[in-house]
């Protein structure tokens, strides 16, 4: 399983301009419906924001992963968003967050929604990789490093 089977080169954003968590989630919201058919920007939000409310999903580092589930979907979607100047995320560090990995799954699809979450996980513990993501300022390019290393893992 592969994050690139569920990330399309139209889900990765060069430069989130949103400076605080809400703003955040609300433009990737945004993304996300108008990328995927049938998908309402407002179900999506209120998604990432009650799971936000267990617990911020800045896991530190300069690392978000915002995630859920949702009724009415009927396969993964994962979103890459970037910010160089860094977004206040609630992290557990108290840090700017700047590499952002959206996933939302199918109610039904708890396996697949964790080792989806594991092996982005994975590869975001590269800080060689992460310092390459901050470096490159093309949405295709973004896409074409995340591919390479997600086929070499």
């Amino acid at each position: 399983m592969k994050i690139t089977d569920y990330l399309t080169p139209d889900l990765v954003v060069a430069e989130l301009e949103a400076s605080a968590k809400d703003g955040a989630l609300q433009f990737l919201a945004a993304q996300v419906a108008g990328a995927v058919p049938g998908l309402e920007e407002s179900e999506i939000l209120t998604v990432l924001k009650d799971r936000e409310a267990l617990g911020s999903t800045g896991i530190g580092g300069g690392i978000a992963i915002p995630h859920g589930k949702m009724s009415g979907l009927d396969k993964v979607v994962v979103l890459f968003a970037r910010s160089v100047k860094g977004v206040e995320f609630a992290a557990v560090d108290g840090k700017p967050v700047h590499l952002i990995f959206l996933l939302l799954a199918p109610q039904g699809a708890a396996g697949t929604h964790l080792k989806i979450l594991a092996r982005i996980s994975r590869m975001l513990k590269k800080r060689e990789f992460c310092d390459k993501l901050l470096e490159v300022a093309v949405a295709a390019d973004l896409y074409s490093m995340i591919k390479l290393e997600d086929e070499s893992s």
